[in-house]
């Protein structure tokens, strides 16, 4: 896999603030929504969003840059066989592939192994951590995502609708092995949501910026607004300001924890022709010469 840099065209030296804005700019331009039916861009949308989910995280850019994970968020295998495990250790305790826990030692180990010792160690398996990235729409709808396990195996990870970012995910039974017979620890798969392009969630609503013409901010019009859901019809009222916010009930996301959804709040934008012609030009001049008005004053800021 490429390296996370080169994917998102940053500096090794970049702050998260840098590389918060280049991956916007970059999911800006290859999001499949704005791209339907491009494969290619489509890869290339999850290999900057796969970087971003490593760099973007401050403590995930430092265990990669250390080596500890790979570039797919991974673990990296240690030499001895064993793998890196943060959620098992000791808070802040570094990695020893001889640490068994806080009951049992490496003597205990090799003296029930050699027959030192008549009793059996039983002992769960350590758990094993994993990162998953994920699109804003998978977390809002539900999705399968598939991992690669420590032992290689892969396994499908079902992300509930709702999920919530950096929430984690428990699979049970399929950490490292057991000793002595002990079940197997749990795999601990953390959520990462990548930004979208124009949706941003706050609780369980979504909220999105929508450009709209002066025509139709003037005299009002019914235009297709996209949700989470899909896209929908809204009417937008005559004599509506740039600022003004919309409401759709219930096109926000459900609550993990009930039936509860969110709205969408549509936040309008009014935007000029980006070439305004003479026609509009001479009318405006002409407008202006009988109503006056001040927006700054009636705000105080004048």
């Amino acid at each position: 896999m490429q390296d996370p840099y080169q994917l998102l065209n940053v500096d090794r030296k970049a702050s998260q603030e840098d590389i918060k804005r280049a991956y916007r700019k970059l999911a800006k331009e290859l999001h499949p929504d704005i791209n339907p039916g491009n494969e290619a861009v489509e890869q290339k949308f999850k290999e900057i969003s796969q970087a971003y989910s490593i760099l973007g995280d401050a403590e995930k850019r430092q265990r990669f840059d250390k080596g500890e994970i790979d570039a797919s968020g991974q673990e990296t295998p240690f030499k001895g066989g064993f793998y890196r495990n943060h959620a098992g250790t000791k808070r802040g305790a570094k990695y020893n592939p001889f640490d068994f826990g806080e009951d049992i030692s490496a003597d205990d180990i090799f003296a029930d192994l050699f027959g030192a010792r008549n009793r059996r160690v039983r002992r769960p398996g350590a758990n094993v951590s994993y990162t998953v990235p994920i699109t804003f729409l998978e977390a809002a709808k539900g999705a399968k995502k598939r991992i690669k396990l420590a032992d290689g195996k892969t396994l499908d990870v079902r992300i509930p609708p709702g999920t919530e970012d950096r929430q984690t995910l428990r699979l049970k039974g399929q950490g490292m092995p057991g000793v002595g017979g002990g079940p197997a620890g749990d795999a601990l798969v953390e959520a990462h949501i990548q930004p979208h392009p124009f949706f941003e969630r706050k609780g369980n609503n979504v909220h999105v910026e929508l450009p709209v013409t002066l025509q139709e901010a003037v005299l009002g019009a019914t235009v297709t607004v996209p949700t989470v859901h899909g896209s929908v019809s809204m009417k937008i009222p005559a004599g509506s300001n740039s600022g003004s916010t919309l409401r759709l009930k219930g096109k926000g996301i459900k609550a993990r924890d009930g039936d509860e959804i969110g709205d969408q709040y549509v936040k309008l934008k009014v935007m000029l022709p980006e070439r305004p012609d003479q026609e509009l030009r001479d009318f405006i001049e002409n407008w202006s010469r009988s109503h006056d008005y001040d927006p700054r004053r009636k705000a105080g800021l004048t």
